[in-house]
């Protein structure tokens, strides 16, 4: 047996035993943000399939320099980081903003690693699978990629939380009906453009919750198809840039308004904070991988 298929079987017993814990496991809540909290989920890691584990992963903690950036690079049968700390990891590998990440030690955010995952060159994602579909199963295989070398172990829970509701301001919306088919998104950390889908505010909804790192709940009454552009310029350099794009040095290079006055000012919507039930993962377990 291969030292890769033994590391598979060592992790399919893990998970066995994982699922049977989770059966017995409770944890507790802050009786203070959880009012609206509903019975934690399966534990996600131990529904992982060990065949979505990479083929190759080293994994090795940062060296820091000065003046640094954090980078994720995702490119077909691969996964790279530089600089990045193992709660922007679990936010990319469960697409969940870093304000709906609970628990965890304090390493999960001051430490950060260098990791190439690897899989074989028989799997090209792109054509195994549209674009939509290869990026969820990236991100299972990062999952796995925790669950195996940081021996995570969370789920999910519903808390009442800050969100902010997007609303009509009083000017009224600033952009028009489209005719356009199919569904264009295309986001950064100082611009949103979203075109088409049966209900185009929702979307964009859905990419300021990214942007913000909080719940967006589209409360406009506007459900359509329409051609939405949003550009800022973002105050907080802390998240990893995608593929090397350093949005914080592009967003240096000009100076214009904050997300909150663009959306009045170029949309004709406004976001209000509220509270409302918001899903976040809670982090039951997690450990420092070993280096290789």
């Amino acid at each position: 047996m291969t030292p890769f298929a033994q590391r598979k079987l060592n992790f399919s017993a893990r998970l066995l035993l994982i699922a049977a814990g989770a059966v017995m496991a409770t944890v507790p809540v802050d009786s203070g943000q959880a009012s609206a909290a509903q019975a934690p989920s399966t534990s996600q890691t131990a529904e992982v399939d060990p065949a979505a584990l990479f083929d190759v992963t080293a994994i090795h903690l940062h060296k820091p320099v000065p003046h640094e950036h954090s980078h994720i690079f995702n490119s077909n049968g691969r996964f790279t980081t530089v600089n990045v700390s193992a709660r922007a990891l679990i936010q990319w590998a469960f697409d969940m903003p870093a304000s709906r990440i609970v628990g965890g030690p304090s390493w999960l955010n001051s430490t950060t690693f260098d990791i190439d995952a690897k899989s074989d060159n028989s799997l090209d994602l792109s054509r195994t699978y549209d674009s939509s579909a290869a990026k969820l199963e990236k991100r299972r295989r990062v999952q796995a990629l925790m669950s195996d070398r940081f021996q995570l172990i969370s789920h999910t829970e519903t808390r009442e939380l800050p969100i902010y509701a997007l609303l009509v301001a009083k000017s009224g919306p600033r952009f028009r009906a489209t005719q356009a088919n199919g569904t264009t998104i295309n986001g950064g950390r100082s611009h949103i453009q979203v075109e088409g889908g049966d209900d185009t505010v929702g979307l964009l909804a859905g990419q300021l919750a990214e942007a913000l790192g909080r719940a967006v709940i589209n409360k406009t009454g506007l459900h359509g198809r329409y051609n939405l552009s949003l550009n800022w310029t973002p105050d907080d350099g802390a998240t990893p840039s995608m593929n090397g794009t350093d949005g914080s040095a592009l967003a240096s290079e000009s100076s214009g308004p904050s997300i909150f006055t663009a959306i009045q000012e170029q949309l004709g919507l406004k976001l209000e904070s509220q509270k409302g039930p918001v899903q976040v993962l809670f982090i039951d377990r997690i450990e420092m991988p070993s280096e290789n």
